[in-house]
Order: structure tokens, then C-alpha cells, then sequence
């Protein structure tokens, strides 16, 4: 599936937290605006969003990682086009054409079906 970045979008956390499936993790407070994720500290330092039913409690506060993730959020422009892998609590794992990937808000996003034709690409002031 494609989308078409409806505005520019940059990543908010310059050090984005990734765990491992197996890892343990402190497990805290649901986010308001996107209640399907908690923030999550790894205990090495980072901490952050990620999605709650990817967590496994263990109790006091603890959890265990269900599957590898990474919060890395991808930097695209708007009216840019992306290839979108699978979505989670209203964003999307998705990829630019230089294959770079990250997550995108959903309602950043303009989903695309296979007839749509991509925009042309910018040209240069040519004389």
C-alpha cells in the first residue's frame, strides 16, 4: 500500500528508544493523545513511547518485549510519496524511495490505490 505525505513531517526525539524482543523494560503511563502506547524505559538510558500490546507485564512495573521495535519516526515532505508496511495506534512503519524508513501519524497521510500515478518530480528552472 501508498500514501502521499499530506504535510512535511520531522522526527521529534533525536535518540528514538529500541528494545529487543526478550528485553525487559520498565513499563509506565499511557499516552493521552495515543493511548495505545506507554513510556517505556530500557533501563540503558533510553526511554520513550511504544506500543503497549507489544509489551508482555511481568509485574512491578515491568514488562517484557513481545518483538523488536524502533520509534524512529520518518522524515518526509509533504506531497512525497511512501510505501507503508503496517500500522499501529494511528501510525504507519513506512518508507521512502531511497528506502530509509520510520514511522508517520496516519493522519499525516493520504492513503493511495494502485491506479494513482505518482506525483512528477520537481524540475529545475531550466532556461
Amino acid at each position: 500500500m501508498r500514501a502521499r505525505l499530506l504535510c512535511d513531517h520531522h522526527a521529534r526525539v533525536a535518540n528514538p528508544i529500541r528494545f529487543h524482543a526478550g528485553q525487559q523494560v520498565a513499563i509506565g503511563v499511557r499516552d493521552e493523545e495515543w493511548p495505545a502506547f506507554a513510556w517505556v524505559n530500557t533501563g540503558q538510558g533510553h526511554a520513550g513511547w511504544a506500543p503497549v500490546a507489544w509489551l508482555r507485564p511481568v509485574g512491578d512495573g515491568q514488562a517484557e518485549a513481545l518483538r523488536d521495535y524502533d520509534a524512529r519516526e520518518l522524515v518526509a515532505m509533504q506531497g512525497e510519496d511512501v510505501l507503508l508496511h503496517h500500522e499501529h495506534g494511528g501510525w504507519w512503519w513506512s518508507e521512502r524511495a531511497d528506502g530509509t524508513q520510520g514511522w508517520l501519524p496516519a493522519a499525516d497521510l493520504e492513503l493511495l490505490d494502485d491506479t494513482t500515478p505518482p506525483l512528477p518530480a520537481a524540475q529545475e528552472n531550466l532556461p
